[in-house]
């Protein structure tokens, strides 16, 4: 599937695969008709996660884009950054087997700062260098915290979820015929109690959890949301890489341990990426073990080897930074 996000970036969405050899295969067929689409109309893909030459400018207007808008203004400029100007690689998983879904939760988060580093492409925006490996992510973690920030790991995803869903302000209130916006600061705890006068509805929960962006997403199944969009077909790069260290329960188990040392650095790996002396060794270890792990992806001998080529000459970039 294809759309438009607000400042004209066009987003594929495939369904969901078995296998990562199907995903990678149904994936690059997508990439390559909207190539041919854009080919058409005199445009290209860009090969980085934010804009490197335009500043951000909104081309769709809605009523969630317009109330998103005008909430993140109190964040300076970089919710309009983020809605105009950035592209990721999102990746689903599906969030484990019973049992065994909190060790998944925490290791998609540990893991999150070697493999931004790592992947991160975004220093350049609107024709400047802004200094951040990946600028995308700054745009995100400078916005409202409760509402982009990680959510906290503990033993219990459920209830750590629910309570930032609870402390998360409530973006917009959607009604008929009228603007959605509403007051500032509001949390969706603070709705509940009678701030907006009438009560929220599940289905207005189920809303309200659509625009809450953490780095790691629950949604039945879990979405990974802090890698920056790569270069041409390099995109199904970092997702090999995510799913081979996903690949067993001993794998998980050993990402969060390789990952201890950069747990929660997200800043120092948006800002400084593999030029981090801690993060690039974590990110070493990471890629190290994704490797060996690779072939037990299904993905073709030779997808394997071109994944290990780029994580490659990655990690050799990050050393002459």
């Amino acid at each position: 599937m294809l759309s438009v996000e607000p400042g004209g970036q066009v987003e594929i969405s495939t369904q969901p695969h078995a296998s990562l050899a199907s995903l990678q295969a149904a994936a690059s067929a997508d990439v390559g008709y909207l190539t041919d689409l854009l080919t058409r109309a005199g445009l290209r893909l860009g090969d980085s996660a934010t804009d490197a030459y335009r500043p951000p400018h909104r081309l769709l207007h809605t009523p969630r884009y317009d109330a998103m808008a005008e909430a993140f203004t109190a964040d300076g400029p970089h919710g309009r950054t983020m809605m105009c100007s950035t592209a990721a690689v999102q990746v689903c998983v599906d969030a484990g087997v019973p049992g065994r879904v909190a060790p998944r939760w925490a290791a998609l988060h540990a893991v999150g700062p070697a493999l931004l580093a790592l992947f991160a492409n975004s220093g350049q925006h609107a024709g400047e260098r802004t200094g951040w490996a990946s600028t995308r992510m700054r745009a995100w973690l400078s916005m409202d915290a409760a509402r982009t920030g990680p959510v906290p790991t503990g033993d219990d995803p459920a209830r750590d979820w629910a309570r930032y869903a609870l402390r998360a302000p409530v973006l917009c209130v959607r009604r008929n015929g009228a603007s959605w916006r509403c007051p500032p600061r509001t949390s969706f705890a603070d709705w509940i109690a009678g701030a907006l006068g009438e009560p929220p509805t599940y289905a207005d929960l189920d809303y309200h959890l659509t625009t809450l962006f953490p780095p790691v997403r629950p949604r039945g199944y879990v979405e990974v949301r802090y890698l920056d969009q790569q270069a041409g077909q390099e995109w199904h790069v970092p997702v090999a890489v995510l799913a081979a260290l996903l690949v067993d329960e001993a794998s998980i188990d050993a990402v969060r341990d390789l990952c201890a040392p950069a747990d929660g650095q997200w800043t120092q790996a948006a800002r400084f990426g593999l030029a981090h002396p801690q993060i690039a060794a974590t990110a070493r270890a990471v890629a190290d073990l994704a490797g060996r792990q690779l072939p037990r992806t299904g993905l073709p001998e030779g997808i394997c080897d071109e994944v290990n080529d780029v994580v490659g000459r990655r990690l050799a970039a990050g050393r002459e930074s």
